[in-house]
């Protein structure tokens, strides 16, 4: 997943920090996207709860990238939706509905709609935009995130920049550049979305956030938490991995 978490390879990397004094705004979004886009392979197994005010539903992942531009995702749990499976090919993504035998291409016109019931969008997962080329950025200061400095920066889009938000506002902790907090705007600046990353541990040799969670703030006691269980990094993998047949296979 991209553009959030998956949306999800926000947390994937860590980059050790040079002692940053009299970085840009844009030096910092760069170490932080190159946090997050900077291996070359991974897999993960991750749980994902969707909240609401009277039920929540949990799920299990299995996820694989190579690089920016292929990424696969499996459903392995609840048995409900077991087998079904994501493909995602540059900008164009694939679903697989075993219980219907159904492969289908994601038209444009669904990119927006909810993934799986989450508080993500099938857009989430192939990150259309980009924070670095996308945006014009700008450093606000320094404040606290979960205990840690963090860099405050507004990103205001280029106007000829396809994207969604009107503008985002994050912050990058000064010294491993993860995100630990982004808020998303729409063009008329109301809040809508906030993400959180916490639970900094070690995983697959790497110090990530091992948590985050997309907050809608328009609709109360509504979330979405993504936690790892497993990571690896630098898998054995390439792009003939990638395929519908293979999303096919997948167990």
């Amino acid at each position: 997943m991209k553009r959030y978490a998956l949306i999800l390879a926000l947390t994937l990397l860590y980059l050790p920090s040079a002692f940053a004094q009299d970085l840009t705004a844009l030096e910092i979004i760069q170490k932080a996207d190159a946090v997050m886009k900077g291996t070359k392979s991974s897999s993960a197994v991750m749980k994902i709860t969707t909240e609401r005010p009277k039920w929540s539903r949990e799920m299990t992942i299995k996820s694989w990238s190579l690089g920016d531009d292929y990424s696969m995702m499996l459903v392995t749990d609840p048995p409900k939706e077991k087998g079904t499976a994501f493909l995602m090919i540059d900008k164009e993504v694939w679903n697989w509905i075993p219980s219907l035998d159904r492969n289908i291409k994601m038209p444009p016109s669904m990119m927006m709609q909810s993934w799986m019931g989450t508080d993500l969008t099938n857009d989430d997962l192939v990150q259309q935009s980009s924070i670095v080329t996308d945006y014009h950025h700008k450093l606000l200061g320094k404040e606290d995130i979960e205990g840690r400095t963090c860099y405050k920066l507004e990103l205001i889009p280029k106007e000829d920049a396809a994207v969604v938000w009107g503008k985002i506002v994050v912050w990058v902790d000064v010294e491993e550049y993860f995100q630990m907090r982004t808020e998303f705007y729409d063009e008329d600046e109301e809040l809508v979305n906030v993400m959180q990353a916490s639970d900094v541990k070690m995983m697959g040799g790497r110090r990530v956030p091992a948590r985050l969670e997309v907050i809608p703030q328009d609709k109360k006691g509504q979330r979405t938490i993504l936690e790892y269980v497993s990571l690896e990094f630098d898998i054995d993998i390439d792009k003939s991995f990638f395929t519908v047949q293979q999303m096919k296979r997948l167990k």
